[in-house]
């Protein structure tokens, strides 16, 4: 297959069956990986600056401003690089360092916040930013992941859509919380077209996204310091809360059995569904989204000293009984 454009190559049919991972659960998980921005999030840009371009706001030449930890950034990075508009991405320090290179290698200008919000993290402080540059220079757009409709319309119509038509029937889709613009897609698709399939929040503890107490977090991907303005947690049938620790552990039990290095929010995901392995029928049909890649998280989640200084030693979790 030959594209004409490097944000075209979404490859969103690729799914790796992961039955007995999670002991007695049917499991698949979405690989999201593969594209040439390295996550899910290429599909967000894609259809955040058309969204743009559509309304008339952004115009040829024009400059771009967003706040991501990491994956939007480098998405954003790579399609306004392809399509010609300055890309400005307002991070954190929890942003790696794999992740800032690569937003710069596609010609992106960074600018780190390092002030605490009210509720400890820097989502806040990262918005207040992007007001004040706008307030500054009005020529500026800013796509505005948390609050714009084209960011779960893009799930819709892509994510959620492949999934419906590689399964016939999911009994249950557990997806991740950062943005919520994946799973609102998802709940936007699924309650139309697979009403019965239940769907599963996972969420990162230390988020305030469902309305649970803040706290400090260092896995960059899930989780919030504010609620997103696209969030409707009435059309999610269950929240669960993860310790980013078990998220290590699933990453590392996932690269060491199977072969696969998947990112925080991915062991995150896997974590839940390993949770609720005991409420989960028989038999029953388990998608579990995972938006990128493990190299992002080569000096975080896989680096041995990292974890120990945030988590201590983490070999209580890995009892036999995950095995």
């Amino acid at each position: 297959m030959i594209f004409r454009h490097a944000y075209e190559i979404v490859l969103d049919d690729l799914f790796l069956d992961l039955n007995g991972f999670v002991p007695g659960v049917d499991l698949t998980l979405k690989i999201e990986g593969l594209n040439p921005a390295g996550s899910i999030k290429l599909k967000a840009a894609v259809g955040l600056l058309e969204d743009a371009e559509a309304r008339g706001v952004l115009r040829p030449g024009g400059r771009v401003i967003e706040s991501s930890s990491g994956n939007l950034g480098i998405a954003l990075a790579s399609v306004c690089a392809a399509r010609g508009y300055e890309f400005t991405c307002v991070i954190d320090p929890n942003t790696s360092i794999q992740s800032i290179g690569l937003m710069r290698a596609f010609g992106a200008r960074v600018a780190m916040v390092e002030n605490r919000d009210a509720n400890g993290g820097f989502l806040q402080s990262r918005i207040d930013h992007i007001q004040e540059r706008l307030a500054e220079d009005p020529e500026l757009v800013w796509p505005n992941q948390y609050a714009n409709p084209a960011n779960p319309a893009a799930h819709r119509e892509r994510t959620a859509a492949a999934i419906g038509k590689q399964f016939l029937d999911v009994d249950v889709l557990f997806v991740g919380a950062g943005t919520t613009g994946t799973l609102m897609g998802c709940v936007e698709w699924f309650r139309v077209h697979s009403p019965n399939t239940r769907i599963i929040a996972v969420d990162t503890e230390g988020s305030v996204t469902f309305g649970t107490p803040p706290g400090r977090r260092h896995i960059p991907g899930l989780g919030t310091s504010r609620r997103p303005e696209i969030l409707r947690p009435e059309g999610v049938d269950e929240v669960v809360m993860v310790p980013e620790a078990e998220a290590v552990v699933m990453c590392r039990r996932l690269a060491a059995e199977r072969g696969l290095a998947m990112g925080g929010s991915t062991g995150s995901v896997l974590a839940a569904v390993d949770r609720k392995r005991l409420e989960l029928p028989s038999g029953a049909s388990v998608v579990a989204i995972g938006p990128d890649l493990g190299e992002r998280y080569l000096n975080t989640v896989y680096d041995d000293t990292w974890v120990a200084d945030r988590f201590g030693d983490l070999r209580a979790l890995a009892t036999p009984a995950h095995h």
